[in-house]
């Protein structure tokens, strides 16, 4: 019997391989980071190419570490960053463009203009989302609009539209030569042309935007087998689950339960509620998305909370302002204040998201006086991602009416305490690590490895799970209040700054 399962978690910033074992434990990983290209102000872009290298090279690595073959694996998933819109040949394989990230905000125009008649919520009944630069769908009207020859190229069927998880499907399971174009329901719930009731591309929206059908994958359950790996040093293992890289950290969280709810500290901020089987309407500013779908069962639904920018605003400290030489030492750094002095970091460097929804929001530091100095803006970046969450979590009770009580947090953040034991300060709840914080790959191998029978039901996802440590709240409640005042204005100054059509 194969005793591993293994997860491609291609992330915003870097690309993963991680082979798990049966409780899953990390048995071996390796990772890559690739380019970040910014072609101008508010725009994101990576190459598709290296992306498919960097996998092919992290999975590689991995298994030699683990002293494995593809033929050891009992199935392989995939977890990936949403909303990345990519066009490529469906003959050569070749991108017609660089794939525009999440971030990138060169669509705001067509947000503007579209949300001109029927408001920015036009669209939330049938896909669950604002009108947004954030979501796929716009980002591929401006590839179709832009890329030389791409709309009449995909109208003839010669172009193939994906996130980021579709190609990798594609390439991985061969590509020119019969690969499959396939998404699964939780990256189709981000592009804003999926029903979210049906499942289905919704014609309507489609002719709204100007998308041609032909370009679209077909979309597949989360957990499904799928087909044979047939590129790359993969080739032999199933590829058998997919899910779009927050809703793969909530089933490797074991959020399985309506109520459950995690957030994921990553490039951005994630916070996830699991709903249970049908979609809640936000009325504050959040996301309504599928969370995940076994094979032959209904969808389960979510409420989601996005914040832009959270660890990214630590490598930003770093390769751009040169604070420190690695993203580890920022800790240190702040924690050479004892406070932040006064100093408040609003990171809309692309605008802001959940829950505001500001696209003309941009980035302020706030606060500053003579006595400011670098460790009182490294804690300031910190508390940022601190104070995002608090905001999407008053929405997320505000929507659910739960009394959240707990919070599971993952991604590469959750090593930091300082920013853990602030996070519980200032939302009044526990946060708890688990002992496997790496919950983005362990969601989707735990996916594929349902498909296969390597775990035969979710029960055994909800025994595998086991916290590290749990940090509750300490701060006083009237310095809590005073926290979050002087956060709403900085919040507030970062607003109107970018001049909307």
């Amino acid at each position: 019997m194969r005793e591993f399962v293994g997860a491609i978690d291609q992330g915003t910033t870097s690309s993963r391989f991680i082979i798990f074992n049966r409780r899953g434990e990390v048995a071996a990983l390796a990772q890559q980071e690739h380019r970040q290209i910014y072609p101008g102000p508010g725009m994101v872009e990576h190459d598709a190419m290296e992306i498919w290298r960097n996998v092919c090279a992290v999975a590689e690595r991995a298994m030699r570490a683990a002293g494995v073959g593809p033929r050891d694996l009992a199935a392989v998933g995939l977890t990936n960053q949403r909303e990345t819109t990519l066009l490529w040949d469906r003959r050569t394989g070749e991108p017609a463009h660089n794939a525009l990230v999440w971030q990138d905000a060169r669509v705001n125009d067509l947000v503007a203009a579209y949300a001109k008649e029927g408001g920015k919520d036009r669209l939330r009944e049938a896909t669950g989302l604002p009108l947004a630069s954030y979501f796929s769908g716009l980002k591929l009207r401006w590839l179709l609009d832009h890329a030389p020859g791409a709309r009449a190229r995909a109208e003839a069927g010669e172009l193939m539209f994906g996130n980021i998880d579709a190609w990798l499907a594609w390439r991985l399971t061969g590509g020119p030569d019969g690969g499959l174009h396939v998404t699964d329901v939780t990256n189709a719930s981000r592009t804003q042309l999926m029903n979210l009731r049906t499942l289905q591309w919704d014609p309507d929206i489609l002719a709204l935007f100007g998308i041609p059908a032909a370009v679209l994958p077909r979309i597949v359950p989360s957990s499904r087998l799928l087909g044979e790996i047939r590129d790359g040093p993969l080739a032999g293992a199933p590829l058998a689950g997919v899910l779009g890289d927050q809703q793969a950290a909530l089933f490797g969280q074991a959020c399985l339960a309506p109520g459950d709810i995690k957030n994921t500290y990553g490039t951005g901020c994630f916070m996830l509620m699991n709903t249970g089987d049908r979609p809640v309407t936000s009325r504050s500013g959040l996301l309504t998305t599928v969370a995940y779908q076994l094979d032959g069962a209904p969808p389960v639904y979510a409420l989601e909370g996005s914040i832009a920018i959270t660890g990214a605003l630590v490598q930003w400290l770093r390769d751009n302002l040169g604070f420190i030489s690695s993203s580890e030492e920022v800790e240190r750094l702040a924690l050479a204040a004892p406070d932040n002095g006064d100093v408040y970091f609003v990171p809309a460097f692309s605008g802001l998201y959940a829950p505001y929804w500001r696209e003309d929001a941009r980035g302020v530091i706030v606060g500053l006086t003579r006595f400011a100095n670098k460790a009182h803006i490294a804690r300031a970046a910190l508390e940022a991602t601190a104070f995002q969450t608090h905001d999407v979590l008053a929405a997320m009770r505000e929507d659910s009416g739960l009394a959240v009580t707990s919070l599971r947090a993952d991604g590469g953040m959750v090593a930091n305490e300082l920013l853990m034991q602030f996070q519980a300060d200032l939302i009044g709840a526990e946060v708890v690590r688990p002992v496997v914080t790496e919950t983005t790959a362990l969601g989707a191998a735990y996916a594929a490895g349902l498909a296969v029978g390597y775990w035969s039901s979710p029960d055994e996802i909800v025994a595998n799970w086991r916290a590290d440590r749990a940090f509750r709240p300490q701060l006083a409640q009237a310095e809590r209040g005073r926290l979050l005042r002087r956060w709403r204005q900085a919040v507030q100054r970062s607003l109107d700054w970018v001049e909307t059509a």
